[in-house]
């Protein structure tokens, strides 16, 4: 048996069988802080956008949709009983990232019409600083609980709201981990539309700022042509400790290798493999086929299968590596009566990630 796994459930009169309760925690888990083992901060940002909204809500939406979920998982079994805690969603930076996505719009109309303006200048520079502030933010909540001897996961927003967790997961490895990158795009972009931390810039930063061993980028079907040449550069890097190494799967080349009759299980063995022991996973919902997230921020046509992303997950662990940290973004709040498929889907995907992270720590046994 695993060091430190919890043999219980949190209390006596807890059924893991029975509806969760309205005010129950994430999944409908009664764990304090103290008693969980994974803390997932929820981060309501989605200031840096470019195309749709509601990625700054998608924390709440996701918290609502994960009491429909059920405890007992084919993959994961019960790894719940580990301790799963959601942090409270701040109401400093959901009001913040609020007024600052309105005035993101007003300049962003201002781009558009091509016309020059002080004020819109003075917009990108409150945006780059209090995005600056966010992050370290991240990172000190993250670093905190890293110390005590957490798991820590990240809820966006918008995907330039890991930054702070990535960072600080890279102090806690010493810089020995991966990066596993889910997604539609490469993300490699350099300060996007003037932002020093556009979520359209989040692995660029992260390359050049943070510098994992490799950054292993899969599904990706929409990116620039600068995007590509960075990413080539980088492709013959040795992967040692710091070396920012990219190697990307995109979609279109993950589509013919199973159109040739390649199983998806040889493929994720093969995705897996250019990883280090130590493996952090980046997942932007909208690596998905966009009929899974069709109000996420920018859907592209193509990705990942719901059961072939989580066969990736399941593959790290099978591969006897270790998952580090996470982060789940762009999960949008739809418009009233889109519906909630959005969240239902990323609270599922969620769920797979806790699990998996709990059994690659040793806190949890895969079921038999």
């Amino acid at each position: 048996m695993a060091p430190n796994k919890p043999t219980t459930e949190p209390t006596p009169d807890f059924d893991p069988s029975s509806m969760a309760l309205a005010n129950s925690g994430l999944f409908g888990l009664p764990f304090t802080a103290d008693q969980a083992k994974l803390h997932l901060l929820p981060i309501p940002w989605e200031t840096t956008t470019s195309y749709g909204r509601g990625a700054g809500l998608g924390p709440s939406a996701i918290l609502r949709a994960s009491h429909q979920v059920d405890l007992f998982d084919f993959d994961t079994g019960e790894a719940w009983k580990a301790g799963y805690f959601m942090e409270e969603i701040s109401d400093e930076w959901t009001e913040r990232g609020r007024e600052l996505k309105e005035k993101a719009q007003e300049r962003l109309e201002f781009l558009e019409s091509g016309e020059e303006s002080e004020s819109e200048q003075a917009i990108l520079n409150e945006i780059n600083a209090a995005s600056n502030e966010l992050n370290a933010w991240v990172e000190s909540q993250a670093a905190e609980k890293l110390k005590a001897g957490k798991l820590v996961g990240l809820i966006g927003g918008d995907h330039s709201t890991p930054f702070g967790l990535i960072k600080a997961v890279a102090d806690h490895t010493k810089g020995d981990f991966g990066i596993l990158h889910i997604d539609a795009h490469a993300d490699l972009r350099v300060a996007y539309q003037g932002y020093e931390h556009s979520h359209a810039s989040i692995m660029y930063n992260v390359t050049e700022k943070v510098r994992p061993r490799v950054l292993v980028q899969v599904g990706i079907r929409d990116f620039s042509r600068d995007e590509r040449t960075y990413s080539e550069a980088r492709r013959t890097k040795d992967g040692s400790v710091g070396s920012g190494r990219i190697v990307t799967h995109y979609d279109r080349g993950l589509k013919r290798r199973l159109e040739s009759g390649e199983s998806f299980s040889s493929i994720a063995k093969s995705i897996v493999s250019d990883l280090p022991s130590n493996v952090y996973v980046s997942f932007d919902i909208d690596g998905l086929e966009p009929d899974l997230c069709p109000n996420t921020g920018t859907p592209v046509p193509g990705g990942l299968t719901f059961d072939h992303a989580a066969s990736l997950i399941a593959a790290i662990a099978e591969s006897g590596r270790k998952i580090v940290g996470f982060d789940l973004n762009e999960v949008a709040e739809p418009e009233p009566g889109a519906g909630e498929w959005d969240a239902n889907v990323g609270a599922r995907m969620l769920f797979k990630l806790c699990g998996w992270t709990m059994i690659t720590n040793g806190l949890a046994d895969k079921p038999s």
